[in-house]
């Protein structure tokens, strides 16, 4: 399998080495966890590091299923095999799967001659006991599946290993292939077969609802569970209440109360298959309450859902945006001003953007209505208007319009 170039995450891992706190990865199953970890122990390798101050557990790996129930037998099997007066690098995968997972923890980080990573495919993982005992001792490093870029050049590195021809497939060509075959790693060694790659995706979301979503939220039913998911799914980038799920559902035939709705959106929240975006009050700055909007962790999920026929272009488009403001680190939320919708408010790097997302706006009226909430912001951040027009870059009256796959591919 040929491993994508992924050097935002590469350079965080080296930056935190050898720092008293542990590193904590975070992300939905199968986005890249724990091959990031595998590339960043062969550059310690590289860099010097001896193969025995290297400690890599997979909690996945059935041969592990005995640390499972039993933390303390996890933490002497690791301290046995320590070397002393050395700095130990220890990467565990999955630390939730193990019972106590938080004591074991504890007592790792209590070494002074341990630098641990761990990954864990839930948020849950960072809250309660183990978010009070870790208080100001871990950084976080927030994982998604493939960006556009990362996707390009890894299929440039797929071609290159299985030696067929060389191809040079439009930009275009290569973000369709993107919404249509997914942004996890693994459906790049498929060939664009979509019967593959929809089992494929399928075998990740069952894994994610029967043992993240619904062990930790005690769901009662699974197929309760599976038309919300639809529900979200068919919905993104609409504003969604759990009043509106609630009463969809059951006047569909699949009576659910507002209580049971709240659990599963943080179910599938916390084990990051969809992300929440809140509204911002862009007149007062503050956060509103529910509406929300509610995207997808990888675009071809949704067509896997819901079929090729309920695909809709402006609702992936502004879902591939979104994601990509999230990797850019960026805190994301629906902005409001005076009845109008703006689609981004991107908080970050001491900046505030603003965004609108939309395929075309090559009809006069369309361009007008994207533009109408970006020209209702009297402050002086930027504006943007992310579009897949093929026009060069181009300015009105200060908002920006820029070709959204040549920002995609920005680096």
């Amino acid at each position: 399998m040929t491993l994508v170039d992924r050097p935002k995450y590469l350079a965080w891992l080296t930056n935190w080495r050898d720092r008293d706190v542990i590193k904590v990865i975070t992300g939905v199953r199968r986005c890249g966890k724990s091959t990031i970890m595998e590339v960043f122990a062969d550059q310690l390798l590289r860099d010097g590091v001896a193969a025995s101050n290297i400690h890599s557990v997979n909690l996945e790996d059935p041969d592990n299923d005995k640390y499972v129930d039993d933390w303390r037998l996890f933490y002497n099997d690791v301290s046995s095999r320590l070397i002393p007066d050395a700095m130990n690098y220890v990467f565990v995968d999955e630390i939730q799967q193990v019972n106590e997972f938080q004591k074991l923890v504890s007592g790792l980080r209590l070494k002074k001659n341990i630098d641990l990573y761990l990954t864990g495919s839930s948020s849950h993982l960072l809250s309660g006991e183990l978010a009070t005992l870790l208080s100001g001792r871990y950084v976080e490093l927030p994982m998604l599946p493939l960006s556009f870029s990362e996707y390009v050049s890894g299929r440039v590195g797929v071609s290159a290993m299985d030696g067929k021809p060389e191809f040079s497939p439009t930009r275009e060509e290569l973000y369709r292939d993107y919404i249509t075959n997914g942004s996890f790693p693994g459906t790049l060694q498929l060939g664009g077969n979509l019967p593959m790659i929809d089992t494929y995706l399928r075998g990740i979301l069952s894994t994610v609802l029967f043992q993240d979503v619904a062990s930790a939220q005690k769901v009662a039913s699974t197929a309760t569970l599976g038309r919300v998911v639809d529900f979200l799914a068919s919905n993104v980038g609409n504003l969604t209440s759990v009043k509106r799920i609630s009463d969809t559902l059951t006047t569909a035939g699949t009576k659910i109360s507002r209580h049971t709705v709240e659990s599963y959106l943080k179910g599938l929240t916390d084990a990051y298959v969809f992300y929440q975006a809140r509204p911002l009050d862009l007149s007062g700055s503050r956060l509103l309450s529910s509406p929300d909007k509610y995207y997808l962790v990888d675009p071809a999920l949704r067509r896997m859902l819901l079929g090729s026929a309920r695909t809709d272009e402006g609702q992936i488009l502004e879902n591939v945006v979104y994601l990509e403001l999230l990797r850019r680190n960026h805190e994301v939320h629906v902005g409001r001003i005076n009845a109008k919708e703006v689609d981004f408010v991107a908080n970050g790097n001491d900046a505030t953007t603003y965004y609108q997302v939309s395929t075309t706006v090559r009809d006069d009226k369309t361009l007008q209505r994207e533009l109408a909430p970006l020209q209702a912001i009297r402050d002086y951040n930027r504006r943007v208007l992310l579009t897949l027009d093929t026009a060069p870059p181009i300015s009105h009256e200060g908002i920006q319009q820029l070709n959204v796959l040549e920002w995609l591919l920005e680096v």
